[in-house]
This record gives C-alpha cells, structure tokens and sequence, in this order.
C-alpha cells in the first residue's frame, strides 16, 4: 500500500465511520479498486485506522468521557454512573463474537463485493425506516443497551453502518435523538480500544522485525482521525435535525453498484 492509498483510505474510514454508510464496507470497496491484494496488512490498516477514528470520538466528546470516568470510580449511583454501566452492557455481545470468532471475521474482509453491495441494501432498509418513527423522549435501559450492542456485533459485517444500525435501533426503541447518538458513538469505544489493544500486542512482533511498511499506516491514521472528527460533529447536527433516513438514497446507489460489480 503507497501513503496516497493510505491517504485516500484514511478520508475515506474517518468521513464514513459517524456518517450511516458504513466505514467497513466503504473501505473493503475502496481496497479492490485500489488493488490491495494482501489481506494481512489490509485487515491490520483496518484496524489502525478505526483507531484513529475511536480517537476522533475521545477528542469531540472529552466532557462527556472524563465525566463518565469520574463519576464510574466514585462508586456512587448517579446518572453518569448508570450510563456507563449500559456502555459496558452494550459492549458484551461484539466482545464475545471478536474473542471467538477472530479468525472468522478477518475472513470476512476479502474484497467480497456482492456482498458489501446486498449489506448496504439491508443498511439503506434499515435508515429508511426511521423516517416513520415517531419522536420520543425514553431513555436507554438495560434491555435496550444490549440489543444496541447487538447491532452493533452485526455491524462488524462490511457493509452494516455501524452508526446507521446503532443509532435506528435506538430510536426504534423510542430514544430521544440526542441520547440515541451519544450513546451510539460512545459505545463504541469500549469494543475499538480493546480491538485495538489486542492487534498491537500481536503487530509488536511484526513491527520490529520490519516486515510491515508503517509510514502508510501513518498517513492513513492522521487522515482517519482528521475526518474522522469532521464527520462526527456533522452526524451529530445531521441527528438531531432527523436527516438519518436520506443516507438510505446513497447506500442503496452504491450498495445496487457494488453488487453489479461484484457479480462479473
């Protein structure tokens, strides 16, 4: 992979990480037409990348995660206490799919571009139908946590937004809109930091011994983070004014693309 690859790659994962089209999908596309043919160094700049991005929340939502942090190590029931406690919840079902599934998911990221195509179909389906959810002022419970995390486990599928599953969940289940999105892009940092956490420790061997080129994962994860914190205050206004459903347009133009592509 060059540094413009890179470069183009990481635009690409950081714009369409927040925004509900699915950041996986877009950058498994991006890799065929870009001709990426190791698999290994793809998967390990994917994973660099959402890095990137999962700083770009830290950074756009500092308030909010120092304030979690705190009030989580008072040890005192309060608000900010039990949010954090439905993050942790949110997170079991894409912690236990990745622990046991790891090898299973890397396979996934083959350049399998039919199917990208009929996974962004399910996603423009999925972003359509909040059009006809009415508002509503509920807030996120146990109940509703855990099936957010598991769509959000559905979402590690290139191809499912991520955002776009997580946050129509939400509202499905009646969540005003502004705690449905800051939930949804505070989730998933707990599943990126460990994802994360675990490729280093595996990658530490690699770097050292030279036999992987960092300067494109480099370039890749500024870009990442840069976009990344663009899209993430855009998606935030794009919510809260209920603009979600249009981005179903756009996955099903490039999801009915992708699948003719992927069947020649």
């Amino acid at each position: 992979m060059g540094w413009l690859e890179a470069l183009i790659l990481g635009l690409l994962q950081g714009l369409t990480e927040f925004l509900p089209v699915s950041s996986s999908g877009h950058l498994e596309l991006g890799g065929v037409l870009f001709g990426l043919e190791d698999p290994h160094d793809f998967f390990t700049f994917n994973i660099i990348v959402h890095g990137a991005t999962f700083l770009s929340v830290v950074f756009v939502f500092w308030r909010d995660i120092i304030s979690l942090i705190t009030n989580f190590f008072r040890f005192k029931w309060n608000p900010e206490m039990r949010f954090a406690l439905l993050l942790l919840a949110s997170a079991i079902p894409t912690a236990i799919v990745g622990l046991l599934f790891e090898e299973q998911i890397e396979s996934i990221f083959e350049g399998r571009v039919a199917f990208i195509g009929f996974m962004l179909l399910i996603t423009a389906t999925l972003l359509f139908l909040t059009r006809f959810v009415p508002k509503n002022d509920k807030d996120v419970k146990l109940k509703s946590a855990l099936i957010i995390g598991i769509a959000q486990t559905i979402a590690i599928l290139p191809g499912i937004s991520r955002s776009g599953a997580t946050i129509s969940t939400a509202l499905f289940f009646g969540i005003e809109r502004s705690k449905a999105i800051r939930f949804s892009f505070l989730m998933v940092l707990i599943p990126i930091f460990g994802a994360n956490l675990l490729k280093i420790l595996r990658m530490s061997e690699e770097v050292g011994s030279a036999s992987m080129d960092m300067a494109p994962m480099i370039i890749g994860a500024v870009s990442a983070f840069i976009a990344g914190v663009i899209a993430c205050r855009w998606m935030l206004s794009i919510v809260r004014r209920g603009k979600i459903e249009y981005f179903s347009i756009y996955c099903l133009i490039v999801g009915i693309t992708a699948i003719i592509i992927g069947s020649f």
